[in-house]
Formats: C-alpha cells, sequence, structure tokens
C-alpha cells in the first residue's frame, strides 16, 4: 500500500499515512480553507487501509489546534480506526498535547468518550 504524506502550510497539519512503516500521523495546526478537499485524501487511503490493516495500529495526533470543520473529520478519522478495531485488529490513539494546553487535552479526551478506542495521552513542553 502507497504511503501518503502531506506536507504541512501555515493553515493545515502534517499528515504521514504510512502502512510499511507503521507511521500513523497527523501534527501541527489543522485550519485548511476546504476542510473536506484537504482531508477527502486521508479518508480515502484509511478506508483502503481498513480492508487490510496492520495488526496493530497506532495512530498519532499531535495537534497545536484545529478549528470546527476539522474537528469533525477527525472524528471521521477516529471512526474508521473504531471499524478497524471492531474487525479484530488492535488500535491505539496516541493524543499528543502540550502540557500548557488544556484545551487540546480535554478534546483527546472528548473524543475518547465518543469512539470505543484505547487512547493514551502525553504531554510535553513547548
Amino acid at each position: 500500500m502507497e504511503k501518503l504524506r502531506i506536507e504541512p502550510t501555515d493553515d493545515s497539519p502534517f499528515i504521514i499515512l504510512d502502512k510499511e512503516n507503521s507511521r500513523f500521523e497527523i501534527s501541527g495546526k489543522s485550519l485548511p480553507e476546504d476542510v473536506i478537499e484537504f482531508y477527502l485524501p486521508v479518508l480515502n487511503w484509511l478506508r483502503n487501509y481498513k480492508n487490510d490493516p496492520s495488526e496493530k495500529t497506532e495512530f498519532n495526533f499531535k495537534l497545536i489546534y484545529f478549528n470546527t470543520a476539522s474537528s469533525k473529520l477527525i472524528l471521521d478519522i477516529l471512526l474508521i480506526l473504531e471499524e478497524i478495531k471492531e474487525n479484530g485488529n488492535e488500535v491505539v490513539v496516541n493524543w499528543h498535547s502540550l502540557k500548557s494546553d488544556e484545551d487540546m487535552q480535554d478534546a483527546g479526551e472528548e473524543y475518547s468518550e465518543m469512539v470505543d478506542l484505547n487512547f493514551k495521552y502525553f504531554t510535553y513542553e513547548s
């Protein structure tokens, strides 16, 4: 399966989806002008991945900011990961946030209540 790599901009996050190297990450700021168009390749890649996933998928969210429109697409990503788990594969969501960013920490906890996935929380200094 070919990896998907999207370089970051001032308004969009870095994304790497790489099954071969078990690297699944979204990091940075997410407030693209057309959020649906931006995330469509990500959702399509994950839908294809869902058909033949790795035994264990560790997905890293290292977001420092996301807008309301992005929050829905993040949930869509988590729902696909939940389907992968429901099909018998292990899925772990690693939610990284700045130690000083309680809003981002709360966002991770809110997402964990919306989906049946194993969340792990990590904080770091800026």
